[in-house]
């Protein structure tokens, strides 16, 4: 009997409490990057244009672990509706391995080698000193989010997510007093001899307190996770038994969703550099805009994740109807929400000069591209969801790839790089073009959702 989208009982329940701590916890994360670029911006652009660029290695290294951690949901979240540990430790030992590998390569890439990846960006001599500065330190933070971000989304699979959300929190509080005494300087005790002095570091003090946030972070995660026995926390030799069957059956679902990211994730920086090579002004606009937009997008952060994890589950169970009733619901629940959230934008782009001391000129370009923003929310909002919460939880990530990559790729930034340099076109004028992608993939992923086609049963 087919279930309908309309008659599912207990859905909303389901979701918000799946998808609120996911929420709570992207918006700490949201408001740690806020603040770097807050405290940072009030150091000025130069300094706030290298910070953002500097963050693309870390963007880019985050695109892959997400591609990594989110293939390899897929299989957690099925594994989990069948009730099969054994399976969920073959899996996330797997993710282990290859979440290590890539940090490891960032790492020594950011380390070693910062000043040539700002260059790739910028070749404003003082953004590429400013940004290498930060990098150079960050980059020891790399090996941390790489745990971190593995065993969260393994904890959120197995509907664990208070913890990821009350690491996260902890971190946040972290990161705020460590920026606060690392970027600006502090003493402590009398004014002619004070006990404690910590130097202004700029930058790099910002750097440093990302470094110690994520090892906090990760111990609390991993420790309480053992301390009370959670489904996720095992002996290492369990989380290494697996063979290289296991990893061509997990490739074969997940690379599809690794290289998404990992090419989605470049795209962005592409664009990031069209901005760039428009202008310091224009990628500091842009990277404001970007960091302010989350505080809404996280709502959908969280609503897509949990899509992910109630449909996966649903599958893993063999209950079929319900899992295409659930995934027809986030369909038409998403974009309609976007409409609500996209008009919190006005509001947040009238604070833009209370948030950021910068020029006059990069304030008048956010704002435009703000509300440029506004404008694609219900498309993006859609677009997260099909590709996030229901071709990835129905293991049909090919398809997810292809529509999330060849628009952006195939349309969206040569329009961008067309409109900014051959016709010198403004920014939110520019970004315009670069939001076109979003159209066309609504249009294909309803048509997918229609056909049932997206919807398999998959394991190693």
């Amino acid at each position: 009997m087919r279930i309908q989208s309309k008659s599912l009982p207990g859905f909303y329940k389901n979701l918000f409490i799946i998808a609120i701590p996911i929420i709570i916890q992207q918006l700490m994360m949201t408001f740690v990057n806020m603040l770097d670029t807050i405290m940072v911006g009030q150091l000025g652009s130069v300094e706030i244009a290298g910070v953002g660029l500097g963050n693309q290695i870390f963007f880019m290294l985050n695109m892959v672990l997400f591609g990594i951690s989110s293939g390899g949901s897929i299989f957690i979240a099925q594994y989990w509706g069948k009730h099969d540990i054994d399976g969920i430790h073959r899996v996330m030992g797997i993710m282990f391995s290859m979440a290590l590998a890539t940090a490891l390569l960032f790492s020594v890439g950011a380390i070693f080698f910062p000043a040539v990846l700002i260059a790739l960006y910028s070749d404003d001599a003082a953004v590429i000193a400013s940004g290498a500065g930060y990098l150079r330190i960050v980059g020891f933070s790399y090996l941390f989010m790489a745990v971190g971000f593995v065993y969260q989304f393994s904890l959120r699979s197995t509907e664990h997510v208070r913890l990821p959300m009350i690491t996260t929190v902890i971190a946040f509080g972290v990161n705020v007093v460590g920026n606060y005494l690392l970027i600006f300087g502090a003493s402590v005790g009398p004014a002619d001899g004070p006990w404690l002095v910590i130097p202004h570091m700029g930058v790099r003090g910002a750097a440093l307190a990302t470094i110690i946030s994520r090892a906090v972070e990760l111990i609390i995660l991993v420790g309480y996770a053992y301390a009370h026995g959670y489904e996720t926390a095992a002996p290492i030799r369990r989380y290494v038994a697996f063979n290289r069957f296991h990893v061509f059956r997990f490739c074969k679902v997940s690379l599809p969703v690794i290289l998404n990211e990992t090419l989605w994730g470049a795209g962005v920086t592409i664009e990031n550099s069209i901005f760039s090579h428009m202008g310091t002004a224009s990628i500091a606009a842009f990277n404001i805009i970007s960091t302010v937009s989350q505080l809404t997008w996280v709502f959908f952060i969280g609503v897509g994740n949990a899509a992910a994890i109630l449909i996966g589950k649903r599958i893993g169970a063999s209950k079929i109807e319900e899992s295409r009733a659930y995934a027809n619901r986030f369909a038409w629940f998403m974009p309609c929400a976007a409409v609500f959230f996209a008009l919190l934008l006005i509001p947040l782009a009238n604070l833009l000069p209370r948030l950021f001391k910068v020029e006059p000129e990069i304030l008048d370009m956010a704002k435009a591209m703000l509300l440029t923003l506004m404008c694609s929310y219900p498309f993006n909002a859609f677009n997260m969801c099909m590709i996030v919460g229901v071709c990835r939880s129905g293991g049909d990530t090919r398809f997810a790839a292809v529509i999330d990559l060849v628009w952006m790729w195939g349309i969206a930034i040569p329009l961008g790089a067309f409109a900014a340099f051959v016709l010198g076109w403004q920014a939110w004028q520019v970004y315009a073009c670069l939001l076109v992608e979003q159209v066309l993939k609504t249009i294909c992923g309803i048509v997918r959702l229609r056909s049932g086609k997206w919807l398999h049963t998959v394991s190693i």
